[in-house]
């Protein structure tokens, strides 16, 4: 073989090896970033990872909302009027988080399908609503509110 074609060769396997390996570690390090979005009609029908990071989004459901006297720590239930999941959370809730709002929670589910929250986000205003929320409850039959569509 001509040694500047093998050269060019080395060079294009060179190349591609090192592509390859790029886009192997960029993938790996991504694999762990993703927090996939569950309604809480999937959660309840085992359809979510236990022990992964994702999100749980809906309607607070009105009388779930428990706070603890002597700490930051919340329960409360999120649903889309089929099913609804219980969240644990340990922090200061956002201002606009109340119940009949729509929220989204971030956390790892445990066992027995309990979600431990790291993180509690509240609608912003009283026309907008998460898009993963919407959608979910879309799915339902119901509205923002809770009435049947």
């Amino acid at each position: 073989m001509h040694p500047v074609r093998r050269q060019r060769l080395l060079l294009v396997l060179f190349i591609v090896v090192f592509s390859s390996v790029a886009i192997g570690l960029v993938t790996y390090a991504l694999r762990g970033n993703i927090n996939l979005f569950f309604p809480p009609a999937e959660v309840a029908a085992g359809m979510a990872p236990v022990g992964q990071p994702l999100r749980v989004g809906g309607m607070v459901e009105e009388g779930s909302v428990r706070r603890a006297a002597d700490s930051l720590a919340v329960s409360f239930r999120l649903t889309d009027y089929q099913a609804s999941v219980e969240v644990v959370y340990e922090g200061i809730l956002p201002d606009l988080f109340d119940e009949g709002q729509g929220a989204v929670a971030a956390g790892v589910l445990n066992e027995a399908g309990v979600l431990q929250a790291t993180e509690v986000l509240a609608k912003h205003d009283e026309n907008y609503m998460p898009p993963e929320v919407a959608e979910a409850l879309e799915k339902s039959g119901y509205d923002h509110k809770g009435v049947p569509q």
